[in-house]
């Protein structure tokens, strides 16, 4: 008796269920044409969000640091350009993620580029200048590049191309560096995630397809060139007191497999959102990797 009651119950709440998620499809997904409404809230809440994470960077964290008259600095040797390459990584996700939600407000492609691009640069431009006034540190102009770098990769593609062939992505594991400079490259995994340069390594993902249009290569995979580097305590061969610190530093190169989720096919809006987040992170597959002290070295799967 209780059986069929259970199924009585799972018919009647069965109809419910595919209305919720064919509403939640339909708000995912992007409009046909502008919708006003859509485009000023994606507006409203990308600029609160972004002045709030600027306010709350300068009260929470460079209220920490002394500050100082506008100055610039060259740090373009620095972490052996690990933390130019984030640069690079972090303006190219903020125009995508910035264009994307413009997307799916109807804005046309020419618009959705200009906010994607004003977001993108214009936010880490700002942090610069935060920077400049910081004693800690200073307006980096070599950083300045990195971020147009970014910005410039993504928005080059989509009037190329009008897709985004190459994708950045990034991925981590945790080294034995952080625990000899925690001060530097963070303490614990969530900080040393940002600041450990070391177990850091930024990709190129292309979609092999999108090149080479074969109906025998599956949509969704990407051949990725990952750029690291090791050995690093500081972010030249001298501490701050001017010592010379003991250290191996050396790039290294990879040579991997990967997943575009954006391309893989599925009816589910929400789904395709989630892979659009995750998109970001690098899949861990076999990987070639190569430096000077270990050469060509094989892993079976590489984080």
């Amino acid at each position: 008796m209780l059986f069929f009651i259970s199924l009585q119950l799972q018919s009647q709440s069965l109809p419910t269920a595919i209305g919720a998620q064919s509403k939640l499809n339909l708000f995912l997904k992007p409009s046909d044409t502008l919708n006003t409404s859509r485009r000023n809230t994606v507006a409203i809440t990308q600029a609160s969000l972004a002045s709030f994470t600027l306010i709350g960077l300068d009260q929470l964290w460079y209220a920490d640091f002394e500050r100082s008259k506008f100055k610039t600095i060259n740090d373009a040797d620095e972490w052996l350009q690990m933390d130019k390459i984030g640069h690079v990584f972090s303006a190219y996700q903020l125009t995508r993620i910035a264009a994307n939600t413009f997307n799916w407000a109807g804005v046309s492609k020419n618009d959705q580029l200009i906010y994607g691009a004003t977001l993108g640069f214009g936010f880490l431009t700002v942090i610069e200048v935060f920077d400049g006034y910081s004693q800690e540190w200073g307006f980096s102009w070599s950083d300045m590049g990195a971020n147009a770098a970014g910005t410039g990769l993504y928005i080059g593609q989509e009037l190329l191309w009008s897709e985004q062939r190459i994708s950045l992505k990034y991925s981590f594991h945790q080294t034995q560096f952080a625990k000899q400079r925690p001060d530097k490259l963070g303490n614990g995994l969530l900080e040393e995630v940002l600041k450990d340069y070391n177990g850091q390594t930024y990709w190129l993902s292309a979609n092999v397809n999108s090149f080479f249009k074969s109906s025998e290569i599956p949509k969704w995979i990407n051949l990725a060139f990952g750029y690291g580097a090791e050995g690093m305590l500081t972010g030249i061969t001298e501490d701050i007191n001017g010592l010379m610190m003991p250290q191996n530093r050396r790039r290294q190169f990879y040579l991997s497999l990967d997943v575009d989720l954006s391309r893989l096919q599925t009816k589910s809006r929400l789904l395709r959102t989630v892979f659009d987040v995750l998109n970001v992170i690098k899949v861990p597959a076999p990987t070639i990797s190569f430096d000077q002290e270990n050469g060509v070295k094989l892993h079976y799967v590489y984080f």
